[in-house]
């Protein structure tokens, strides 16, 4: 039976370790401030941004939530990151994606203050990651990494296989597993025969977002396994990876709920700290 990776009970640890350094930061006259903008009544984005204001009140973050109506102009929407990015209270903008199809999202992203990018979304930031100099990582792919780090598992030599290309998922985390000398392969929906390419991973990513796609016959014997999926199936969250099945074999397994998806909004705290930090200097 494979090794539980528990987002959970990191994102615990972090929590603790955070609301000390946010402490640590108010003494020093800074308190770091989160921003997110919301567009429109999407129901799992308001789940989600709140969520994140729950994270930031734990912690001790500033928080403020920018409520904009689903139908508002690309101009508005532009000009409301224009107040975030001159206002120094806020020191991290999020902007929740989704956003209705009549906003031009890379516009949107790119009007966002790179040093203020906590999302990592910025095409400065994204440069940054892909020749390997220091900039905001995206959050998920950070949270990987982190949990692979705390794992104690070696990274150098190995072959690690990402299931999706996504901006936001696929292609940092290929940047960041390739920066610690993994070999590294990007699959997607075009390539063919996706078992064969499994199977060779020690370290298998799924980030596809179809419900139990990775069955266990997809899995190399003692590989880790990070679910990245978030998927609603008969009122219950699962993820990319048929998690009974795949633990059976799987060296190392992370769950959903419980795994990546805690991780992801603690990378958000972290990069808000780091982005308060660095602007304070």
């Amino acid at each position: 039976m494979a090794v539980i990776l528990s987002g959970k009970e990191l994102s615990e640890k972090l929590t603790l370790q955070q609301q000390q350094r946010v402490a640590k930061l108010v003494k020093q006259g800074i308190h770091p401030g989160l921003a997110v903008v919301l567009v429109g009544e999407d129901a799992a984005s308001q789940i989600y941004v709140r969520n994140k204001g729950i994270a930031c009140d734990t912690i001790g973050i500033y928080s403020r939530t920018i409520r904009l109506a689903g139908d508002c102009t690309q101009k508005e929407l532009e000009s409301a990151i224009d107040e975030l990015n001159h206002d120094a209270q806020i020191h991290g903008i999020l902007v929740q994606l989704p956003l209705p199809r009549h906003l031009n999202e890379e516009a949107v992203l790119a009007r966002i203050l790179p040093e203020k990018d906590v999302d990592g979304f910025h095409l400065v930031n994204a440069g940054k990651l892909f020749t390997g100099q220091e900039g905001v990582i995206p959050c998920t792919p950070k949270g990987v990494l982190y949990m692979l780090r705390h794992a104690g598992i070696d990274l150098k030599g190995k072959e690690a296989v990402i299931i999706g290309r996504s901006n936001i998922v696929g292609k940092p985390t290929a940047m960041l597993l390739l920066g610690e000398h993994c070999t590294v392969t990007i699959c997607h929906s075009r390539t063919r025969d996706l078992a064969e390419h499994t199977r060779r991973a020690d370290i298998l990513v799924a980030a596809v977002g179809k419900a139990k796609f990775i069955t266990a016959d997809m899995v190399k014997p003692g590989a880790v396994v990070i679910d990245v999926g978030i998927n609603r199936v008969d009122g219950k969250v699962v993820g990319d990876v048929d998690f009974e099945a795949v633990e059976k074999v799987a060296g190392f397994i992370t769950p959903v709920p419980g795994g990546v998806g805690k991780m992801t909004i603690s990378m958000l705290m972290e990069n808000t700290l780091e982005a308060a930090c660095a602007q304070a200097r």
